[in-house]
């Protein structure tokens, strides 16, 4: 028999079946437990292929365009990875390569390789592993830390150089906000539920 606890308070009981578009709440908190969405897959869909382009507009192009008494100098995304390894910070580099390119990539990736199945019907190869994978790399994603840190940068520059921000950083920006809708849309009760019907 399903049982469901609530994220919130941990109560637990059994899960009854919701009609589309409802949402089930918990009696003790009042959290929003489960909310049964007919176009779940679809919408995370079309918003991971639109998270992989700004993806790949964000590495691809400059993010910014120093001008430093008369020199220029463009800065990719990759340029920080590469100037904390030249410092001796190889460790730090490692990290910043991970939370910054590496593992939203593979949480990109991940959810497409669980998505595009789902979308089409078909019996996709270790599927909850790849979910499970998504669920791990959620908390270890984390773009807008380092926009973050891109943003406390340019105001230190501010007053230094002249700073010209370059289409990857626009399209980095809206990575963050559609990345950040792509997991507000996933619903893992519905995805998991599809997973166990194409078993």
């Amino acid at each position: 028999m399903d049982l469901i606890a609530c994220h919130d308070c941990d109560l637990l009981y059994h899960q009854p079946s919701i009609a589309e578009g409802r949402k089930l709440r918990c009696p003790r908190c009042g959290a929003v437990l489960l909310q049964h969405r007919h176009d779940c897959v679809e919408r995370c869909l079309m918003l991971v292929l639109a998270a992989l382009i700004l993806f790949t507009v964000a590495n691809a192009y400059p993010l910014l365009s120093l001008d430093l008494q008369g020199r220029e100098q463009d800065t990719l995304l990759i340029t920080g990875v590469i100037e904390l390894y030249r410092q001796n910070q190889a460790g730090l580099a490692v990290l910043v390569l991970c939370v910054s390119i590496l593992l939203p990539l593979i949480k990109l990736l991940s959810q497409l390789y669980v998505l595009l199945p789902l979308y089409f019907g078909w019996r996709g190869w270790r599927l909850p592993v790849a979910m499970r994978i998504v669920d791990i790399l959620h908390p270890w994603a984390m773009m807008e830390v380092y926009m973050l840190g891109i943003l406390v940068a340019i105001v230190k520059l501010a007053s230094l150089a002249s700073i010209v921000p370059d289409a990857a950083l626009y399209a980095f920006a809206a990575l963050i906000m559609v990345m950040a809708a792509t997991d507000a849309s996933l619903e893992p009760h519905d995805i998991w539920e599809r997973l166990s019907k194409t078993r």
